[in-house]
C-alpha cells in the first residue's frame, strides 16, 4: 500500500469526513451550490484547513462527469467562465490566510461565512448590482479571495446570482459550473504555491466515490418545479454542518 494511501486512510474521523461528503454531494446536485457549505464546517474538526481544502478540490473532479455535462448545456457559459476566470486571480490573496498557521481562526471564518450565507439566503436577500462584467469580475475575484482562504467559493456567487432573471435550471446550471471549475483550481493555484499538502491528493480520491454518488442522487431528484423544497432541504443540511463545525465541541 502506497504511504500517501495509509496516511489517507488513517484520517481521524474519516468515517464523518466521507458521511459529509456524500451529503455535500446530494445537496449540490440538486440545488446547485452548497457542497463546501456542507462539507467544510464538518472536515475542519478533523483536518487542518489547507488540506481540507485541497482534498476537496480534488473532489470536485469527479462533478466533471456527474452533473456538469447537463448544466453545460443549460447555462449561461460566457457569464459563469467569466467568474471563474476572476476567480482565479484573487486565489492567491486567499491562500496567504490559509496559510499563515491560524488553523482556529480560519475553523471560525468558515463557520461565520456559511452562517452569514445561510441567513440572507433564508431571509430572500436579493442584490441590487446589475449584472454587467464589471459586477461579474469584481464577485469573481472576491470569491476566490474568499474561496482560496476558507474552501468556501459559493456565498458571494450565490448572493450574486440570486437576483438573476434567469429560471432556476440556468442558475442552477451556471452555479454549477462555476463552483466545480472553481473549486478545481484551487488544486494548482495551491501547488503552485507550494500550499498544496503531501496527503490531498490520496485523500480527495477517497471521496471521490462518495462524493459522485450524492450528485448523480441530487441531480436525480431535481425538479425546477420543486425547487424551493429543495433549497429549504439543502439549508437545514447546512445549518446543521455549522452546528457540527462549531470550534467549541473540540
Amino acid at each position: 500500500m502506497p504511504d500517501g494511501l495509509g496516511v489517507a486512510l488513517a484520517t481521524p474521523g474519516l468515517v464523518w469526513v466521507l458521511a459529509a461528503c456524500v451529503l455535500a454531494g446530494v445537496v449540490y446536485g440538486f440545488a446547485g451550490f452548497g457542497a463546501g457549505l456542507v462539507f467544510m464546517p464538518v472536515a475542519v474538526i478533523w483536518l487542518d484547513p489547507p488540506l481540507a481544502v485541497a482534498a476537496f478540490s480534488v473532489v470536485a473532479i469527479i462533478s466533471l462527469f456527474t452533473i456538469v455535462p447537463r448544466a453545460w448545456a443549460e447555462a449561461d457559459r460566457p457569464a459563469a467562465l467569466t467568474l471563474v476566470a476572476a476567480a482565479l486571480a484573487g486565489m492567491p490573496i486567499g491562500l496567504q490566510v490559509l496559510t499563515a498557521d491560524h488553523g482556529e481562526l480560519v475553523r471560525w471564518i468558515i463557520l461565520a461565512v456559511t452562517a452569514g450565507t445561510l441567513l440572507a439566503l433564508v431571509a430572500g436577500w436579493r442584490r441590487t448590482t446589475r449584472g454587467t462584467l464589471t459586477a461579474r469580475v469584481g464577485v469573481g475575484f472576491s470569491t476566490g479571495i474568499v474561496g482560496a482562504a476558507t474552501g468556501l467559493l459559493g456565498p458571494i456567487m450565490v448572493l450574486f446570482q440570486l437576483s438573476s432573471p434567469d429560471g432556476a435550471g440556468r442558475s442552477r446550471a451556471n452555479a454549477i459550473l462555476f463552483l466545480t471549475f472553481g473549486t478545481m483550481l484551487l488544486l494548482p493555484v495551491m501547488w503552485m504555491s507550494g500550499a498544496l499538502p503531501s496527503t490531498a491528493l490520496w485523500l480527495g480520491a477517497l471521496l471521490l466515490a462518495p462524493y459522485g454518488a450524492g450528485t448523480l442522487v441530487g441531480q436525480a431528484l431535481f425538479d425546477p418545479a420543486r425547487d424551493g423544497l429543495y433549497r429549504m432541504v439543502a439549508y437545514v443540511v447546512i445549518a446543521a454542518a455549522i452546528v457540527a463545525g462549531l470550534p467549541v465541541w473540540s
